[in-house]
């Protein structure tokens, strides 16, 4: 069965997100727990994480269908030791807001060089950024995005992702969230039958598809292989409607939260009865 959803709104605090994915017939959704912009936020309220956690049983959302996102100013892989620090404190924040709330993922981008150090050198420093912050938390899996390798940001590659998990301590508490869009502006072509069952392949066998935690589900406003994150509404952009066909019908994608992230919100709802219309989908 597909878990698909989107990335709701929470400007009523967290507990409101369960019921915007509930209005928009979502069975998975993602939220962040906190100011996306801001590098400390104030505690949640022991009544808010309640409301959260019951508004999530009575829409039937359980925690392997939830898939909370950090902040975008955290950089794990940051040369400058007080950006460093400060992405660091607010990592671990992030995941004991994840623990406190009774979820078991963190969804978040792995980190850029910004031109101040090697590759390799950042994603050594990515992984022992997710190496001190787990062995400081417990029960959540931290969940790493591709990017689409704009500017200096790493984890575009299969090979990127897997040497960052290769530094993992704890491989149980990391898994991989793959983003369409991001995935073809990197140069795997999503958008063919040949090219989908090449990437999965690739996928399988530089990372293990054991790993594979979570989708975003997003068409592309740019081409293959362009390194642009732009997302497009479903089925309007470079990927088209025969990747989303595909998607579906793709058995590998079952009992993981598949996350529309497409630019207009009130295209949501729509988007998610056309998916679940799709052979395979249900």
């Amino acid at each position: 069965m597909k878990y698909i959803g989107a990335h709701v709104a929470v400007d009523g605090g967290v507990a409101s997100a369960p019921l915007n994915a509930r209005a928009i017939g979502a069975k998975a959704f993602a939220m962040f727990t906190r100011n996306p912009s801001r590098w400390k936020s104030d505690p949640m309220l022991p009544s808010e994480i309640e409301a959260f956690k019951a508004n999530c049983e009575a829409g039937g959302y359980t925690p392997d269908v939830i898939l909370p996102h950090d902040s975008y100013l955290i950089n794990l892989g940051a040369k400058d030791p007080k950006k460093l620090f400060l992405s660091r404190i607010a990592f671990l924040d992030e995941m004991q807001r994840c623990e406190q709330l009774g979820l078991s993922m963190l969804n978040f981008h792995p980190g850029s060089h910004l031109n101040e150090m090697t590759e390799e050198e950042c994603l050594q420093r990515i992984a022992s950024s997710i190496n001190k912050t787990l062995a400081q938390t417990s029960g959540v899996k931290a969940v790493i995005e591709n990017t689409a390798g704009q500017g200096s940001n790493l984890g575009y590659s299969f090979e990127q992702l897997a040497y960052i998990i290769d530094l993992i301590e704890d491989k149980s508490r990391v898994g991989v969230c793959i983003d369409s869009c991001h995935a073809f502006a990197a140069g795997y072509d999503l958008a063919t039958s040949e090219g989908y069952d090449a990437a999965w392949r690739k996928f399988d066998e530089t990372i293990g598809l054991k790993y594979l935690s979570a989708m975003h589900i997003n068409d592309s406003k740019k081409g293959l292989g362009s390194h642009v994150d732009r997302h497009e509404t479903m089925g309007n952009g470079a990927l088209g409607m025969d990747f989303f066909h595909m998607l579906m019908a793709d058995s590998r994608m079952d009992n993981i939260p598949l996350i529309l992230e497409t630019p207009n919100p009130d295209l949501w709802k729509e988007e998610i009865e056309t998916l679940y219309s799709l052979p395979g989908a249900k």
